[in-house]
């Protein structure tokens, strides 16, 4: 039977390819038209047509779903309907079809800003799943982080009412492509390369790139392996799963692993910086609990920051441009 990877961004593809590589029949659906990784069939879908998504996986056999197909935050601040439409109703519907075809099992990609309005509250230990957060005072921070947490309860809710096999994964901050400029990880990561590469000195001011305190990050290519482990879980019970690797990194440490590359960059940032990771308010107090993904999923990561800086910095071309 066939699994139907929504979204052909960097963590769909890389999701796809894995699939197709252990002999998986794989369809990966996005709104645009384009390539896919070798062993792939590649098909146009909107995530917000329910009618066409389900038609989709009755044409094809779908067993199971990774939903990935998601507007980032950058994108949803400039037509916040239309990525609410995306990020919400696309979520619903394919939770609706997973309910009337009886699909296996659907993974949703998620995130940790959900949790990042409690930091404020939470002590050292690490960041639980199930941290309690205030309906009001602690709601989502960004249109982004609302949807996310909608879709969570949204599949919780498919599940306890309809049976629907959901599992939600919380992505950190995810390293990866360069070119994708609603990504704030990849934003950075394209400046810092930039400058590397030129030689100028590139001084950070956007309060969406720096961060005071302490940040998580994860490679896009763990997020793809965390999302096979979570269709292959046999049994995952709590069905919300931090995907990190438990480390935290300052804004120095970031600077550090790119300077590696580039002994000469020059980089200067404020010095006084309050505000937590791409402009939250709050600053992390710990890094995610990790060990559910461990125990349930059987998945641990398997890239730290150095080594995916130096993976995805290899693949910027000469001289990167930062499109506006």
């Amino acid at each position: 039977m066939t699994v139907l990877v929504l979204g052909a961004g960097l963590i769909g593809g890389l999701t796809a390819q894995l699939l197709a590589q252990r002999g998986d029949p794989v369809v990966m659906a996005d709104v645009r038209a384009g390539a896919a990784p070798q062993g792939v069939q590649r098909v146009t879908c909107d995530v917000t047509d329910q009618a066409a998504l389900k038609a989709l996986m009755q044409a094809h056999g779908v067993r199971d779903v990774v939903h990935t197909a998601a507007w980032l935050s950058t994108a949803i601040r400039q037509d916040p309907l239309k990525g609410i439409g995306v990020n919400i109703m696309g979520t619903a519907n394919v939770l609706e079809c997973a309910r009337t075809l009886g699909l296996r099992r659907v993974v949703l990609a998620s995130s940790t800003t959900v949790t990042y309005t409690g930091f404020a509250a939470h002590g050292p230990q690490p960041i639980e799943e199930d941290l309690p957060l205030h309906v009001i005072s602690e709601r989502p921070a960004s249109i982004y982080a609302a949807c996310k947490l909608a879709g969570e309860h949204l599949a919780h809710l498919y599940h306890d009412l309809y049976g629907v096999d959901a599992v939600s994964l919380r992505y950190a901050a995810v390293l990866g492509d360069l070119g994708n400029i609603t990504s704030v990880p990849g934003r950075l990561l394209q400046t810092l390369v930039q400058a590397g590469q030129s030689g100028q000195v590139v001084q950070l001011d956007d309060p969406f790139l720096v961060w005071g305190g302490r940040e998580e990050f994860v490679d896009a290519r763990d997020c793809a392996r965390a999302n096979v482990c979570a269709l292959d879980a046999p049994h995952p019970q709590q069905r919300v799963y931090h995907i990190a690797d438990g480390q935290w990194h300052r804004l120095g440490d970031f600077v550090a692993a790119v300077r590696r590359l580039y002994p000469a960059l020059q980089v200067t940032w404020p010095d006084q910086l309050t505000t937590g990771f791409a402009g939250f308010p709050h600053q992390r107090p710990a890094p995610s609990d990790h060990r559910q993904a461990q125990r349930e999923l059987g998945f641990v990561c398997a890239h730290g920051l150095p080594d995916s800086i130096a993976h995805w910095a290899s693949l910027a071309p000469a001289q990167t441009h930062i499109r506006p």
